[in-house]
């Protein structure tokens, strides 16, 4: 028997008494989970802190909630939740050796929640000014793809090809209470660093990003980052998934026994690369942003235009020891 896979998108089904995931009816308005796992918000003090969506305006960790039904959270988001939990504590080992797979599920699994939230507001926006809700056709079409995939939580679905994702785990030396998170939902690109460990993932770009980043990558080699070479790192992936032009495609295939995924070649218009000029001036303005805990200027990071200042390769492009970076270990919480 084929299997019933749910897309919000065809009616922009967000009701409260929607499954998120699964899209069945709910029974009970207590059906509802957080978008952040109790134990994290437990852990770093987040109930209460503010958490800003893209119309500016406030609201608190604990309340970025969806609906989820209780047989989906019993079978499907709570094993995720402690697998991933148990790894976070242990630190970078166990975080680096979890199946990417699962690691794309839960970092999904928090992106689609917040998105949904704002789906939500706009949506309640639109109708209290007599308006419909206008939505962008290749947002609708990214954000249902991702969807699609974080139901192989609940269905059978196997990746074949290429990884739609790139997810890379990096060692930091993280003062003891960090907690930092970063997203943009538009590009689907998502940071977290916590613990002795950062995570830098693109949900929806087939591996391109961490191609475009290549030499950077293997110069590193698995060494354990300061602090501020993990957010230069976030920088550069952050504005890359920016760059890129391309809406990825998926050969979507299902099986008795699956539905098969498959990324489709990035083609473009005249065979142009798939990442937008890079601009130094632009990508420094990114970077002083992520560089805020040390105080760097723009002005600093482009007093040579064609070289932004870099803490992770020197002037011979070659990697910066850690341990030669004498700035101060980042201790910082935010959303």
């Amino acid at each position: 028997m084929a299997q019933s896979f749910y897309n919000p998108f065809d009616k922009f089904d967000f009701a409260p008494d929607t499954c998120f995931l699964s899209g069945q009816k709910l029974t009970s308005t207590e059906e509802v989970i957080p978008v952040f796992p109790r134990w994290m918000m437990t852990q770093f003090d987040l109930e209460d802190k503010p958490f800003k969506l893209l119309d500016e305006s406030l609201t608190s960790y604990k309340n970025l909630t969806v609906p989820c039904a209780t047989n989906v959270y019993n079978t499907a988001i709570e094993p995720l939740e402690k697998e991933i939990e148990n790894a976070f504590l242990k630190g970078y080992q166990a975080v680096n050796e979890l199946d990417k797979l699962h690691l794309f599920q839960w970092i999904g699994k928090i992106i689609y929640g917040i998105l949904y939230n704002e789906i939500k507001i706009g949506i309640k926006q639109q109708l209290a000014i007599g308006e419909p809700f206008n939505f962008s056709q290749s947002l609708q079409h990214k954000f249902g793809n991702l969807h699609l995939m974080l139901q192989s939580l609940i269905h059978k679905v196997e990746f074949d090809g290429p990884s739609p994702w790139s997810i890379q785990v990096f060692e930091v030396n993280n003062a003891p209470e960090t907690f930092t998170y970063r997203d943009e939902i538009n590009t689907l690109v998502f940071s977290i660093k916590l613990k002795d460990f950062g995570i830098i993932a693109c949900l929806q770009d087939n591996g391109t990003n961490s191609i475009y980043h290549r030499e950077f990558l293997e110069k590193i080699d698995n060494s354990k980052l300061h602090p501020i070479q993990f957010e230069e790192l976030c920088a550069r992936f952050f504005y890359s998934a920016y760059l890129f032009n391309r809406l990825p495609e998926y050969t979507i295939l299902p099986t008795p026994d699956a539905l098969c995924i498959e990324p489709m070649p990035l083609r473009g218009i005249s065979n142009t690369p798939p990442f937008d000029l890079w601009q130094n001036k632009t990508y420094g303005q990114v970077l002083e942003n992520f560089w805020k805990p040390w105080g760097f200027s723009l002005f600093e990071i482009i007093k040579n235009p064609e070289k932004p200042i870099s803490f992770i390769l020197d002037e011979n492009e070659h990697f910066i020891l850690p341990e030669t970076i004498d700035l101060p270990l980042e201790s910082d919480t935010t959303g």
